[in-house]
C-alpha cells in the first residue's frame, strides 16, 4: 500500500469512529433535551415563619404580632391519585418546555395549607369596636402590646382549600450521572436543578372573625417569590421522580374574612417546602 493509499486508510477510519460516536450520542433520547416537554404531579410538607396579621374593618383594626402555623398534611393516602379529590392534600402541579438543552421555563401550582395556631396568648395592638348589636361586641377593646387569648370563637384562620401559589419558574438541569458511574443514561439519568419563580397567591381561605360570617370564594389575595433546587431521577427516558427543597416569600395584602368587602386581613411570611413528584418527559 502506498503512502496515499495509507493517508486516505487512516483519514476514513477517524471518519468512521466520529460518525459512529455521533450516532451512538443521536441515539441517546437523554443526550439533548431542548424542545421536550415535562409534567409533573406531587405532595409537600411546608413550614413558615412567624407573621404579623393585621385584621381591618369598618369597627376595628387589630394586629397579632408573631403568629405561628402549621400545614395540614394527609400522609399517604389515594386522594393523591383520585380524581375527584386530588385537590384535597397539599399538591405540586407543574408543566415545563426545554427552551435549550439547560434550561425550562414551567407553570405551576402549590396548593399549601396554612392553619393559624389557636387557643393561645399572643400580642395584639389595635381596637375593636362593634356594634353592641353584635354577637362580637364582646371582644370590644382598645389593645396596646397586650397579651390576649385568641381562642377559636375569636378567630379562626386558615388558608386550607388553600395556600395556592401560581407561578411562572426557570429553571437549569444538569445532568450529573457520570459522577456516579452511569454510562446509559436511557436508562437511568440523574439531574441536579436549580430554579427561581414568582407568581400571585389564589387562597380559598377559611376564617371565622369575630363571629362574623365568613367568605368562602378564591380569592387574588397577593403575590409569591420563590426559588427551589432538585434532584431529578429519570427513568427508562420519559418516566421521573424528583425532590425538591423549595422556599420562598409570600405577601399578601388583600385577604378576604367576611361577607363585607370592608373587611380584610394582611400578613407576609416566609415558607420552605419538601416535595417529592412524579412525572413524565416527552416530545410532541
Amino acid at each position: 500500500m502506498n503512502y496515499f493509499n495509507r493517508i486516505l486508510c487512516i483519514g476514513f477510519t477517524i471518519l468512521c469512529t466520529i460518525a459512529h460516536g455521533q450516532t451512538e450520542q443521536t441515539l441517546k433520547y437523554t443526550a439533548s433535551n431542548k424542545g421536550k416537554f415535562f409534567v409533573s404531579w406531587g405532595g409537600n410538607r411546608g413550614a413558615y415563619s412567624k407573621s404579623d396579621i393585621r385584621f381591618k374593618g369598618d369597627d376595628y383594626d387589630f394586629t397579632i404580632s408573631d403568629a405561628t402555623a402549621k400545614d395540614k398534611p394527609k400522609g399517604w393516602h389515594i386522594d393523591y391519585v383520585n380524581p375527584a379529590r386530588m385537590t384535597i392534600p397539599q399538591t405540586n402541579a407543574k408543566l415545563g418546555y426545554f427552551i435549550s438543552d439547560h434550561y425550562t421555563v414551567s407553570l405551576g401550582l402549590d396548593h399549601m395549607k396554612y392553619v393559624m395556631n389557636r387557643n393561645r396568648d399572643r400580642t395584639v395592638n389595635g381596637y375593636i369596636d362593634l356594634p353592641e348589636s353584635d354577637a362580637g361586641s364582646i371582644y370590644n377593646g382598645d389593645f396596646n402590646n397586650e397579651s390576649v387569648f385568641i381562642s377559636e370563637d375569636l378567630l379562626k384562620f386558615e388558608h386550607t382549600d388553600g395556600l395556592n401559589y401560581i407561578y411562572t419558574e426557570i429553571a437549569r438541569y444538569d445532568d450529573i450521572s457520570s459522577i456516579f458511574g452511569i454510562n446509559n443514561t436511557d436508562i437511568f439519568q440523574v439531574n441536579l436543578t436549580e430554579g427561581i419563580g414568582g407568581g400571585f397567591l389564589f387562597p380559598k381561605t377559611n376564617t371565622t372573625l369575630l363571629q362574623k360570617e365568613k367568605y368562602d370564594q378564591f380569592h387574588v389575595s397577593g403575590y409569591g417569590l420563590s426559588a427551589n433546587l432538585g434532584l431529578n431521577l429519570t427513568f427508562f427516558k420519559y418516566f421521573f421522580v424528583q425532590l425538591n427543597a423549595k422556599g420562598g416569600y409570600i405577601n399578601m395584602n388583600d385577604i378576604r374574612t367576611t361577607d363585607s368587602t370592608s373587611d380584610h386581613a394582611e400578613q407576609s411570611f416566609y415558607f420552605f417546602q419538601r416535595v417529592v413528584s412524579f412525572g413524565g418527559i416527552f416530545r410532541l
